[in-house]
């Protein structure tokens, strides 16, 4: 029994159908999966009148309800099962009023299955700009379906909307079959479709005849369906002779004739034959085989300048203020375990991420931007071109630009990739495009060995490197694409097929809610991982077998008296930190690691970043307070770092041979068991991901040892 009503939002792709979910929704919303498949399902609740709240389910893009991949087939599933949990009581189908002959054909899908709908007529801003009048009253009386009015960017039509939605709940008008005739969509003029239809709906106990149609062509599609059930239609389609192919195609071709005479009476077309819109003279520019390529590296190379000029002050802040938190706590807590738990641990170990929260969000923002504009659709067309000489599809481009904000949805977003072949080589190179996690590691190392000077009068030289660092991580991907489009062989390929949206100035209250999520999933998503991992790794470095630790204090205030005070209680703190279990762990992976540069403490935060990247430096910033005299409470990670010295050597620790060589490892390296685990449930199996977690790994330390040894 449900709760709420449940309003699914249907439409094709670049319809608005997301707008009118976030307008509808706000904050009020939620991510999880569609209940028996791993696909995003993004619901939220909304007001439908003074009494009730609605459930709004954001499904999946689609161009019909023939699906092609994972994603599109959960829409079908939906819609063709009333027993389905996520079934709407009423499907609002958004439709682009300025492409209404292809937005027709979904809609009148939708509604010969019978479900109960209403039509949002969205983008007739749009559909004005290119001279082209809808007659929504007449579209209605048409249809015989509430039609109504909206523009989803800015929320105009919500109340309208409401309310048709509401009298559709209460006095659900179903139109059956308006678009559908049998006859006509017989594969062949002696077919006994009708038969065939009746049989089906008498075995299924069903009383429409397109949804019987629907269960003979995807009866291997559907999941609700048991094996008896796909038997039997099995059984029917052999007896009737029913050819599922030449059926879809006619009956489509029949659709779109009757769509045609439909649009023909309410469509007024004003528009010259030979004029090109604005869209299209601006595309001639963005999508030229040079000058495209050119805009899209300033583009780039403008954003990773951004995010050190615009947002390192606040990142100076929130450090220096998680500084002086640390030190204040400290100071005024009094002494003992519970104190240096959460002054040396949990907030040293916080404070290493959400002093980069300023960065992260520029980077959400500035994506969110080009995505809002219209232009990111065009950078994956652009791509194409690239993407096809390394066995990629086109739509590879998607979770490969979708990796560098988090390799987890990345790898899910693969589900659109039609091909087996295309989409397992997208999921096993995504993790190698440089994501958010990432984005704290890179920011720390670069401050601390590349110089803040500018270059050419406005670059900025650490910005040029945070661009090299992501452009090394699109090359590799690239580069493994293509080594495993020549061991992994399959005869299918897919197609890429995408519509470029019109050009649009960015809704800036969504652009916000897309900051705001983003960069709250990072925080509660590091965090609570962050905060596990800094409790167990100080009791780990604060605690030791025996009394390992009182013996390595007695031998250091025994063999160094010569020292000060104060160099004796940093060598005490050093000490006890070796003695530690943590150190003796570290101690016995720095052989392996030592060849690349890096001492026993960098080798304890490379085994802890095996839970998120991002720990690294909460976990060096927790190692280095826990290691000092004092926890160093009142220092700035950056501060912590540069202070660290080379006990081999004397000078710092963190030269540059160092840091570059620990940017390249975390280009390269897998380090996220996220990653791994959304890799062997898309795949199915766990040798896929050990493969890919075996060949990045090898990537990433011998490319890490090849930087090291020839810049030390």
């Amino acid at each position: 029994m449900k709760s709420r009503p449940v309003i699914a939002l249907v439409g094709n792709p670049n319809s608005g159908k997301s707008s009118l979910f976030n307008q509808l929704t706000g904050l009020r919303q939620k991510v999880g999966n569609f209940p028996g498949v791993t696909v995003d399902k993004k619901s939220g609740t909304a007001v439908l009148n003074d009494t009730t709240e609605m459930s709004v389910i954001d499904l999946p893009g689609v161009y019909s309800i023939y699906p092609k991949s994972a994603d599109e087939q959960v829409v079908t599933d939906i819609l063709a099962n009333p027993q389905h949990p996520d079934y709407p009581d009423v499907a609002v189908v958004v439709v682009d009023a300025s492409n209404l002959n292809r937005n027709l054909l979904l809609f009148s899908q939708i509604q010969d299955l019978g479900v109960p709908v209403v039509m949002a007529l969205n983008m007739l801003d749009i559909a004005r700009q290119q001279q082209l009048e809808i007659n929504a009253v007449r579209l209605a009386m048409q249809l015989k379906v509430p039609v109504v009015k909206i523009n989803a960017r800015v929320g105009e039509g919500l109340e309208l909307l409401k309310q048709a939605i509401e009298q559709q709940i209460g006095q659900p008008v179903i139109t059956k079959e308006l678009f559908f005739d049998p006859e006509l969509a017989a594969s062949t003029p002696d077919q006994d479709l009708k038969g065939l239809i009746t049989d089906v709906r008498h075995h299924y106990q069903l009383t429409n005849n397109y949804l019987a149609l629907q269960y003979l062509i995807q009866h291997d599609g559907f999941s609700f369906l048991a094996r008896p059930q796909r038997v039997k239609l099995d059984g029917l389609i052999e007896k009737y002779h029913f050819n599922e192919v030449d059926f879809q195609a006619k009956e489509t071709i029949g659709r779109y004739k009757r769509i045609g005479e439909v649009v023909k009476a309410v469509v007024t077309d004003r528009r010259p034959l030979d004029q090109s819109t604005w869209s299209q003279r601006i595309d001639r520019i963005l999508l030229h085989p040079v000058w495209g390529y050119a805009i899209f590296a300033t583009v780039l190379l403008l954003i990773f300048q951004a995010i050190f000029a615009w947002a390192q002050p606040f990142v100076d802040g929130i450090d220096g203020g998680v500084a002086w938190l640390n030190g204040t706590l400290h100071d005024r807590l009094p002494a003992g375990p519970l104190t240096d738990l959460l002054t040396d641990g949990i907030i040293a170990g916080v404070g290493g991420v959400i002093v980069f929260i300023p960065q992260i969000a520029f980077l959400f923002l500035l994506v969110s931007l080009l995505e809002e504009s219209g232009y990111m659709s065009r950078v994956m067309v652009l791509m194409d071109r690239i993407m096809r000489q390394f066995g990629l599809n086109g739509r590879s481009v998607v979770p490969l630009i979708s990796g560098v904000a988090c390799a987890v949805p990345a790898i899910m977003a693969t589900r659109s990739i039609g091909s087996w072949r295309e989409r397992l080589i997208t999921i096993l190179v995504t993790p190698l495009m440089s994501c958010s996690a990432r984005l704290p590691i890179y920011t720390i190392l670069i401050a601390l060995v590349v110089p803040g000077r500018t270059v050419l009068g406005f670059l900025n030289l650490q910005g040029i490197v945070m661009m090299g660092l992501y452009l090394l991580g699109l090359v590799a991907a690239l580069v493994a694409a293509y080594a495993f489009k020549l061991i992994i062989k399959a005869r299918e390929r897919s197609l890429f097929v995408m519509e470029l949206p019109t050009y649009k100035w960015p809704r800036w209250n969504h652009v916000g809610i897309t900051v705001w999520d983003s960069v709250t999933s990072f925080v509660w998503q590091a965090g609570r991982v962050i905060i596990a991992i800094s409790i167990v790794l100080w009791v780990l470095a604060s605690y030791g077998p025996g009394d390992a630790l009182e013996q390595a204090e007695n031998r250091v205030r025994r063999d160094y008296r010569q020292l000060s005070a104060e160099q004796i209680e940093n060598r005490v703190a050093s000490e006890k930190l070796e003695a530690s279990y943590a150190g003796r762990f570290g101690k016995i992976l720095e052989p392996v690691i030592k060849p690349l540069g890096y001492d026993w403490k960098i080798g304890i935060a490379l085994i802890s970043s095996f839970a998120a990247r991002e720990v690294f430096v909460g976990t060096i910033a927790t190692i280095y307070s826990i290691g000092s005299a004092d926890g160093d409470n009142s220092s700035t990670i950056k501060e912590k770092l540069a202070a660290e010295i080379n006990p081999e050597t004397g000078g710092p620790m963190f030269t540059p041979a160092v840091a570059f060589s620990l940017l390249v490892f975390y280009v390269f390296a897998m380090m996220c068991m996220s990653t791994i685990a959304t890799v062997y449930r898309e795949t199915k199996g766990w040798k896929w991901p050990l493969i890919q977690l075996a060949y990045m790994s090898v990537l990433a330390y011998v490319s890490a040892f090849l930087v090291y040894q020839i810049m030390k």
